[in-house]
Formats: C-alpha cells, sequence, structure tokens
C-alpha cells in the first residue's frame, strides 16, 4: 500500500505524529468538559428526569471514567502485543461508537452504555498516547511534546466550556445533543494519519524487530538521516544494549511484585500510578463535572454567570498549561510537582474557609473570594499536577513494562476520577465547606511523598531512567550520595554510561549480524510500506 507519509522525516514526520497524539489527548479533554453542561441542560433534564437524583446523577457522569478503566487493564494485557498505534486506533473506533450512542440517546440507558463504551475507548488512547509519543521523541523534547498532547486535553476542555456557555442560550435538544455530536470531529484528524505513521521503534526491538526499528529512529531523529548516521546507530544499540540487559534481569512476576527484581519495576509501576492518583485527588475532576453547579447552587451565581465563569476559568487554565509547557523541561518535573501541592493545597484550605465564613455571614463576598481560588487552584494545577503525571508515567517505566505501567497508571487516574465524580455531589451536600477542607489535606501530603520518593526524570533518557532503578536501591531519593536523583540537568555519571552502553550495544549489533545471513537493506520492509 502507498504510504503517503514516507517521504517525510525528521521534524515534518515527528509533526504528525505528534498532532495525532495531541488530538486524541484533546478528544479526552473535550469529553472532560462537555458533559459539566449537559447534565444541566433544561432539555436533558426533561428527557431523563432520572438525573435529579444525586446518586443517578453520580452514575451518569462517572461511568465514563468505570469505562476509561476497563479500557486501561486492556491496553495492559494487549498493548505490547498488538503495539501502540493498533492500540490507538481500536480506541477511537470504541469513542466513535459511544459518541453516536449518546447523541442518538432516547433513554437513560442507552445514554450510560454509550458514556461506558466512550470511555473504554478512552482509556486505551489515553494510557498509550503519552507512550508512544515519548517511545519516538529525543529526550530533550520529550517532555515539551508529551505536554503538547496535554495542552491539546486543556484547550478542548476549554472549547468545551465556552459551547456550554454558548449553547446556555438555545433551547431543545440541540442544547446537549449537539456537543455531544461535536466530538465526533477529532476522528477525522487521527484515524486517516495514525495508519500511515511508524510504529514506535522500541516497540520494534520489544518484538525483535530490529532492522525496521533502525530505519524508523532514523527516519525521526532528523531529516533524510541515513541508517549509518552516528546518532542513529547510537540510539539503536543503546536502546538494544538496555533490553537485552532487561531480558537477562528477567524475574517472574511474583518476584517483580515482592520488590525482589533489579530493575525495581513494581517500585517504578507505583510511582507511576501514584502520580495519577495524586492527580484525580487534588479534585479536578470535582470541579470539572460540577463546578457549574457549584457556582450555581452553593456559591449564589446566576445560571448565565456561573456558565460564564466555568468558561473564563478553563481560558485561564489553558494559560496554565502553556507556562508548564515551558517550565516542564526548564524546572523539571519535581519541581512543578513541589510546588502544584504547596499552591493547590492553600487555594482549597482558603476555599473552604471562605465557604464556613459564608454560611453565616458575607455571603456574596466569601462567595466570590471562594470563585477566586477555584480559578487560582486551576492556575496552580495546570502548571503542576495537570500535565507532569502524564509526562512521568511515560518515563519512569521499563521498556517491556513501559506500556503495562501507563496502562495501569491511566487505570488508577480513571478509577481515581470514578470515585471522586460519583461522591462530589453527595459529599458536597452532606459536607459543605468541609468536602474542600478535605481536598486541601490530601494536595498538602503530596510534598512529602514527592520530595522523599520521586526521583527526577527531566535531561534523562528513557535508558538513563533505567539506569537510576538499576544502580540506586534506596526508595528515598534525598540525602548523601544521591544528588543525581533529584537535579534537573543530567548528570555526568548517566553520559558516561550511555557511552558504555552504546560501546557494548553496537558490538552486539555486530554479533547480531554476524550470527545470521547478509540481507540487503532493499528487503527491509517498515509496516505500512509496500
Amino acid at each position: 500500500m502507498l504510504n503517503p507519509l514516507d517521504r517525510f522525516s525528521g521534524g515534518t514526520l515527528l509533526f504528525f505524529l505528534t498532532f495525532c497524539n495531541a488530538c486524541s489527548m484533546g478528544w479526552f479533554g473535550y469529553d472532560q468538559g462537555v458533559f459539566s453542561g449537559v447534565i444541566i441542560a433544561e432539555d436533558f433534564i426533561e428527557h431523563f428526569p432520572e438525573t435529579k437524583r444525586a446518586n443517578v446523577n453520580g452514575i451518569t457522569s462517572s461511568c465514563f471514567s468505570l469505562g476509561a478503566f476497563i479500557g486501561c487493564l486492556v491496553a495492559f494485557t494487549y498493548g505490547d502485543k498488538v503495539g501502540r498505534k493498533k492500540t490507538i486506533t481500536f480506541g477511537q473506533i470504541c469513542n466513535i461508537i459511544g459518541a453516536i450512542l449518546q447523541v442518538a440517546a432516547f433513554h437513560l440507558p442507552m445514554l450510560i452504555v454509550g458514556r461506558i463504551i466512550n470511555g473504554f475507548g478512552m482509556g486505551m488512547t489515553s494510557s498509550t498516547c503519552p507512550v508512544y509519543q515519548a517511545e519516538c521523541t529525543k529526550a530533550r523534547m520529550r517532555g515539551k511534546l508529551v505536554v503538547i498532547g496535554s495542552l491539546t486535553n486543556t484547550f478542548c476542555y476549554m472549547l468545551a466550556s465556552w459551547m456550554n456557555y454558548a449553547l446556555y442560550f438555545s433551547s431543545g435538544p440541540y442544547q446537549w445533543r449537539f456537543p455531544l455530536a461535536f466530538q465526533l470531529i477529532f476522528p477525522l484528524f487521527v484515524i486517516p494519519i495514525i495508519v500511515f505513521l511508524p510504529e514506535s521503534p522500541r516497540w520494534l526491538i520489544l518484538q525483535d524487530r530490529s532492522d525496521e526499528a533502525l530505519l524508523v529512529i532514523s527516519r525521526l531523529w532528523g531529516k533524510n538521516l541515513s541508517i549509518d548516521d552516528e546518532e542513529v546507530r547510537a540510539e539503536h544499540a543503546s536502546i538494544i544494549k538496555t533490553l537485552e540487559e532487561e531480558r537477562a534481569a528477567y524475574v517472574p512476576v511474583k518476584q517483580v511484585l515482592t520488590f525482589r527484581d533489579p530493575g525495581q519495576n513494581f517500585r517504578r509501576l507505583l510511582l507511576s500510578m501514584g502520580t495519577q492518583l495524586m492527580q484525580q485527588f487534588t479534585g479536578v475532576n470535582a470541579l470539572g463535572y460540577y463546578l457549574p453547579t457549584i457556582l450555581k447552587d452553593y456559591i449564589g451565581f446566576s445560571g448565565t454567570i456561573s456558565r460564564l465563569l466555568v468558561a473564563c476559568n478553563a481560558t485561564s487554565y489553558l494559560g496554565a498549561a502553556f507556562l508548564c509547557l515551558i517550565l516542564i523541561d526548564l524546572v523539571g518535573r519535581r519541581r512543578l510537582m513541589l510546588w502544584g501541592s504547596i499552591s493547590a493545597g492553600t487555594a482549597y484550605l482558603i476555599a473552604s474557609i471562605c465557604l464556613k465564613v459564608s454560611e453565616t455571614k458575607q455571603k456574596r463576598e466569601m462567595g466570590i473570594v471562594t470563585t477566586s481560588m477555584f480559578f487560582f487552584y486551576y492556575v496552580c494545577y495546570g502548571t503542576s499536577y495537570a500535565k507532569v503525571p502524564w509526562v512521568y508515567n511515560s518515563e519512569v517505566n521499563s521498556l517491556g513494562w513501559r506500556t503495562r505501567g501507563a496502562a495501569l497508571a491511566t487505570a488508577t487516574n480513571w478509577m481515581g476520577g470514578f470515585i471522586v465524580t460519583q461522591f462530589t455531589k453527595t459529599g458536597v451536600n452532606n459536607l459543605h465547606w468541609k468536602f474542600y477542607l478535605m481536598f486541601a489535606i490530601f494536595v498538602y501530603s503530596y510534598f512529602p511523598i514527592v520530595y522523599l520518593l520521586y526521583p527526577e526524570t527531566c535531561s534523562r533518557t528513557l535508558e538513563d531512567i533505567d539506569l537510576i532503578f538499576t544502580e540506586y536501591k534506596g526508595v528515598i531519593v534525598v540525602g548523601p550520595g544521591k544528588k543525581e536523583l533529584t537535579q534537573r540537568s543530567r548528570p555526568q555519571y548517566f553520559i558516561e554510561k550511555e557511552k558504555e552502553r552504546v560501546r557494548e550495544g553496537e558490538k552486539l549489533v555486530r554479533d547480531m549480524h554476524d550470527a545470521i545471513p547478509k540481507t540487503s537493506s532493499n528487503h527491509i520492509e517498515v509496516e505500512g510500506k509496500a
């Protein structure tokens, strides 16, 4: 089959890959934002009066996250078998089916089934896209390009918020069916491109398709680079050597789960899952799905002003996400998470105090301060826990566990989202200001966790990160002799180890070629190229 992308390499090819991943993550963000307006639309409530009950309202919103959790588990089971591209493509198809069912829904069970299928597909794509991006990108650009996907997520969340505000002035089924239908525009960009993109070179090497991986690296690493280019050969050799060491150190899953494998895969898995758990229990979905309701019913703003404030908040959130794009590789992952722990926790603390005061006096004044704290929270969250976990869990796991680790981490995110979304309305009804104080305590507790347990991954190659866990055995990352684990710049020791790894990898490649008959480079085929 003729592949129209075969003639592209370097930055152009990377643009198409990043664009495809960004659109997939953008669909994820749009779905997060759109339903907060749909569920309070008058015509929606007339069609589905059951949603007036808090528990039914909660499950209608949160079933999307439940479906996504199951999708992540499927990606965990089959992702390494079928590859990054096929996992994303299948997820997109499920998204299409789920979206159509929601748009056409004439009773609540049909709507819920559509949201579960939509969520299932979103779980597969959201767990795989950051890994696919990270595995196809050089270390110095990896953080920024993964964040671009998450940035598109935020942009589409903002788009959904403004659409909800605009449609507030309309009436009838159009008010909620149109925004649910609009999401079908995303696969029109993703599916025609992804079928022609190359597979991840690290996944190809994992499948013992080394020659194809070398050709893909040459296309991704620069414009019109030869497979004999020194940098291409070095990257190829480094990946092969790391995989060879990983396979040599293979231990059964039981030993992995009891922390007895040399690569510390279970510890790495817990770290990646931990970032996503922290993200959800900052309470972002508690505000994301219910902020219009909270502003209207508990703070006292009109429906029009509530929706306008949500849209304005989403716009400032997008600005914070752009700031994160600049900072992610400039200051590192750890510092952004530490900043987010202090600042977002403080925003919740002040908001909860104001809501407490507003119960007896100065309701309007305290409502304004509370709203400003929600705005401030989104700025703090947007520069920290909104983006860093997606980067971190795409980096921290070993090659053999990267897809499974990212899938379990994303499953943790979705299950956390399900729990938070399901119980937010009930929690606000019963706990009032204490509900936000609870999140303040959660977020403050993340500071010592990140400071003590999370190594820096900024400016490291994915193979450098393997070195962190094979040569530094303690779970505490601060202390004497551990500067390399927390500094932002790439440690000199890691640079020297990479040179050694490249030399050994090149020798391994030569030995592999000496052991098999010589074949012409013309026989090398890349997926999608006949």
